[in-house]
């Protein structure tokens, strides 16, 4: 007897499949990785459609976005694009603007994802869209911020335990623009934030009205350089 898992594994592994059709790329890595973690990834035509279900909340360039499967990253990546869109629009004529606020962009996108594999790849991905964005060249200020933002923010970890892989409880900065190269961050445990979005809100909103939501650590004031130490 066939289990359903593996009619839809070998569905996925048949290039004749009608999941495939119209879709060039790969889904899956391998049977193995479907078998012991479910993993399949999000095509990027549904991508698309999912997202424009929230479209106003996609171009926003302060709008935070937590994907707690985010894979190699076909989600998040899509949405940094909506958002790089948004700061040509609003800053193409200032260059000094236009690098901040994109960084400020990348610092909005947050990851969870159990695979190591994963995690490298989705952040390397997104890098390399915020370099060709601004089209940077190495060993640029900007460049490694954004390593260390990506670093931070695209964790290891298990979104159902709320922990690390190394059994710690995962924790996420909040990073807010200023203005005039200036940003700010404070550290906030995952599960603490959980529960504020399930009082009524959203991530890292109005963190203040409960002792709950105190930062585990706040930093001074910093400009692209601190960011990237």
């Amino acid at each position: 007897m066939v289990s359903p898992i593996d009619e839809f594994e070998e569905d996925f592994l048949n290039p004749n499949s009608s999941l495939k059709t119209n879709v060039d790329e790969d889904l899956i890595k391998s049977r193995q990785r479907v078998s012991d973690h479910g993993e399949v990834f999000t095509p990027s035509w549904m991508v698309e459609d999912m997202l424009n279900l929230v479209q106003s909340e996609t171009v926003r360039i302060d709008s935070r976005f937590l994907e707690p499967a985010c894979g190699s990253g076909n989600f998040l990546k899509n949405v940094l694009t909506r958002k790089f869109q948004t700061v040509q629009q609003k800053y193409s004529k200032s260059d000094f603007e236009k690098r901040h606020n994109a960084l400020f962009a990348l610092m909005c996108i947050y990851g969870i994802e159990l695979l190591k594999d994963n995690v490298e790849e989705c952040r390397t991905t997104l890098l390399a869209k915020f370099i060709d964005f601004l089209s940077l060249e190495k060993d640029d200020k900007f460049i490694k911020a954004a390593d260390k933002v990506l670093q931070a923010n695209i964790i290891q970890g298990d979104a159902l335990t709320l922990t690390t892989t190394e059994g710690k409880p995962i924790e996420f900065p909040e990073w807010g623009y200023l203005g005039n190269g200036k940003f700010q961050r404070r550290d906030f445990r995952y599960d603490s934030l959980t529960q504020r979005s399930g009082i009524n809100g959203t991530l890292f909103e109005m963190l203040e009205e409960h002792e709950l939501f105190i930062p585990i650590k706040s930093y001074p004031q910093m400009t692209v350089e601190v960011v990237g130490k």
